[in-house]
């Protein structure tokens, strides 16, 4: 079974930068998703920022995950059921890191069609190239069960210019 991946969107933050990302309008023509992330954000005076993904402009209590995560001298992990209605997803580059660095994500959506609760893994790491990194690496649930048309990622400060998030669909033929 091959598995193809085609490019469905890109979006790229421009000057002044933007509190959401957000693809709509998502076909029905792929098995699986895979977003893939550049992003950073103007939170000042911290190491990094966060982030949160949101299906179909759900904002119920229908998101749950388990992090596993590193700060360089500390592993851990974390559970989190979510009543603000999105996936809190975790840490990126933000102004309190050394200048210009933008952490890379992905997050795998598979099934995204089905009329069944919706999984999804993702990784990622934030660091600021001195001292430390912070590596994430998360499981998580969405219960809804109408397929996935449009995702929103939600940033706790702004995105950054540059920032981007480009969408792929994968078929598996």
């Amino acid at each position: 079974m091959a598995n193809t991946f085609k490019k469905i969107a890109i979006v790229t933050v421009g000057a002044g930068g933007a509190s959401s990302i957000e693809f709509t309008s998502i076909p029905n023509t792929y098995s699986d998703l895979l977003v893939v992330l550049s992003v950073r954000t103007s939170k000042a005076g911290s190491y990094t920022g966060s982030f949160a993904m949101q299906f179909n402009g759900d904002t119920g209590s229908n998101y749950t995950n388990r992090d596993l995560y590193g700060t360089g001298s500390v592993a851990g992990s974390a559970s989190t059921v979510n009543a603000a209605g999105w996936f809190n997803e975790g840490a990126v580059d933000s102004a309190g890191n050394t200048a210009g660095i933008f952490s890379v994500n992905s997050i795998y959506i598979p099934k995204y069609l089905s009329s069944q609760r919706k999984s999804f893994s993702s990784d990622f790491a934030a660091e600021d190239l001195s001292t430390s990194g912070y590596p994430i690496m998360t499981s998580g649930l969405w219960t809804g069960t109408s397929a996935i048309t449009s995702i929103k990622f939600i940033s706790d400060s702004n995105w950054v210019q540059y920032s981007t998030a480009t969408l792929y669909g994968i078929s598996n033929s």
